[in-house]
């Protein structure tokens, strides 16, 4: 088989796995950038769990979705921008518009509560996302597993705050790690430097840990001190 003739194989089967009806509605509802699980993804596509297994499969194969566990729990995802443009651009043709997502879980864990030692909701997605667009944390490495170092403008900006790197660099513990939110469905900061955010905010009340439960408060001087630090917009209440 000579490259021209792999590559157009390649193409159509990339595109089968698309051009099916409930392959692409599980695409489309993954295009907003939330993970989902198996079930949810066979309602969306409207088969049986069976079906969708299969479905999930085929897709995985293609190279369209890949599959996060996050504990116990197994999410789907596009798996890259490369997918979602070509979702996109289809899009586009067809003029189709989809439904946003919207989660369920109760507001007050939603918008920030502990994951372990860590802060999660959507307070933690949005640390997660702003520290990226800094640029305080970069991907490092490959294999099955996704860290972040920390990097040289980033070291200087958490050193100010009150952060203490070299120490985090020296413990056995992975330093920093997408964390997949299961409210908000996209990654928080996990690890060393997710446990030494949630002390830093606990410290200077940036937050405030709610009786009996998991959920945090988000205090009016941690609103403040986000979106002047950080850049945070605030959609959200913490009061």
């Amino acid at each position: 088989m000579n490259v021209e003739t792999e590559h157009d194989e390649t193409v159509a089967r990339v595109a089968a796995a698309i051009g099916e009806p409930a392959r692409a509605r599980m695409l489309y509802a993954l295009l907003d950038g939330h993970a989902r699980t198996s079930t949810e993804l066979a309602v969306i596509g409207g088969v049986t769990p069976s079906t969708a297994s299969s479905h999930l499969t085929r897709m995985k194969s293609a190279g369209l979705i890949e599959l996060q566990a996050q504990g116990k729990h197994r999410y789907y995802g596009l798996s890259g921008r490369s997918v979602a443009a070509v979702l996109e651009s289809l899009s586009v043709l067809a003029g189709a518009r989809r439904p946003p997502f919207r989660p369920t879980t109760p507001d007050r864990l939603r918008v920030a509560r502990r994951c372990y030692d860590h802060i999660a909701g959507a307070v933690g997605v949005a640390l997660h996302d702003r520290f990226a667009a800094l640029g305080w944390i970069a991907a490092r490495g490959g294999g099955g597993r996704r860290n972040y170092q920390i990097t040289g403008t980033g070291g200087r900006h958490l050193e100010a705050l009150g952060v203490n790197v070299e120490e985090m660099l020296g413990l056995r513990r992975r330093l920093a790690f997408p964390c997949l939110d299961w409210s908000e469905r996209r990654p928080h900061l996990g690890g060393a430097l997710g446990a030494a955010l949630l002390q830093l905010a606990l410290r200077r009340r940036w937050v405030e840990q709610e009786a009996e439960v998991r959920a945090l408060r988000i205090t009016t001087l941690g609103r403040r001190e986000m979106k002047t630090r950080f850049g945070m917009r605030f959609e959200f209440h913490g009061d």
